[in-house]
């Protein structure tokens, strides 16, 4: 059972794909990494050796460390952070608790970061579902602090040339629709987040982009907002930062409250 200076992974599960989630840090070493190179979603790595060097940079109020097993080099590097006024635990277990169970993201599939550490995409302009979604699965689940370039879309490719940032939700690359899957599909798939929440969030995203709506009953709802926002907002990252709060509430329907339902007004007793 975990301590109090412990987090286990069924509870940070829980957390992960959340507004209020603690950032994470992985800090095996390069020896223990190579064996399984995946990540817990949305952690960095980070040197345990120089944690004095970057504690001070970390922009959260709590923190949960990684390392291989979930002994000295978490515990030491939440100790650390404590030390620096930064609520920090260790995941128990590690890497290895976390693998047996919950859902680990490939190294390899990872955008090149920038030189503050942060993943960088690119995509067309005046985004309306796939391109508001994705960049919401990235933000929760794979890199918190992703920077967005939404540029006109003849140039998509030429930028994420210039400017080492992946495209996405265009054709003919990577991280585009696939047969009847959309971007948001595809993304879930590679990164090894296919738990049966975001598959359900997926189909309503599938829906309500290619026009599909008889595939969720959700994806009317999705749309009209969605269609909404893009007329609210004329600046592409503002309209990014309000459905933030959209993406955030479809989840925690597809997780929690699938099978709640309205009772007001209550139906009215026979005379």
């Amino acid at each position: 059972m975990p301590s109090f200076l412990e987090i286990s992974p069924d509870k940070l599960n829980r957390l992960i794909g959340t507004p209020g989630a603690p950032r994470i840090i992985d800090v095996r070493t390069d020896e223990d990494f190579a064996l399984d190179p995946r990540l817990v979603p949305g952690s960095i790595r980070r040197d345990h050796a120089e944690v004095a060097s970057w504690a001070d940079s970390i922009d959260a109020d709590a923190v949960v460390v990684v390392c291989h097993r979930g002994a000295k080099l978490s515990h030491g590097v939440a100790a650390y952070l404590r030390h620096a006024g930064i609520e920090a635990e260790s995941l128990a277990g590690g890497f290895e608790a976390w693998a047996a169970a919950g859902p680990a993201v490939p190294e390899a599939k990872l955008s090149r970061r920038d030189a503050q550490g942060r993943t960088v995409w690119v995509t067309r302009a005046r985004p309306k579902i796939d391109r508001i979604a994705c960049p919401w699965l990235i933000r929760r689940f794979i890199d918190p602090n992703a920077v967005f370039l939404f540029v006109p879309a003849p140039e998509v490719v030429a930028v994420g040339e210039r400017f080492g940032a992946a495209p996405f939700d265009i054709e003919d690359v990577f991280w585009s629709h696939r047969g009847e899957l959309c971007t948001f599909d595809v993304m879930v798939e590679e990164f090894g987040l296919a738990s049966e929440p975001l598959l359900r969030l997926a189909q309503i995203v599938r829906a309500a982009d290619t026009a599909r709506l008889d595939l969720a009953p959700e994806a009317s709802g999705l749309l009209a907002a969605s269609l909404g926002l893009s007329r609210m907002y004329s600046d592409d990252l503002e309209q990014l930062e309000a459905g933030m709060l959209l993406y955030d509430a479809f989840f925690r329907w597809c997780r929690d409250a699938t099978e709640e339902t309205h009772n007001w007004p209550a139906p009215k007793k026979r005379a």
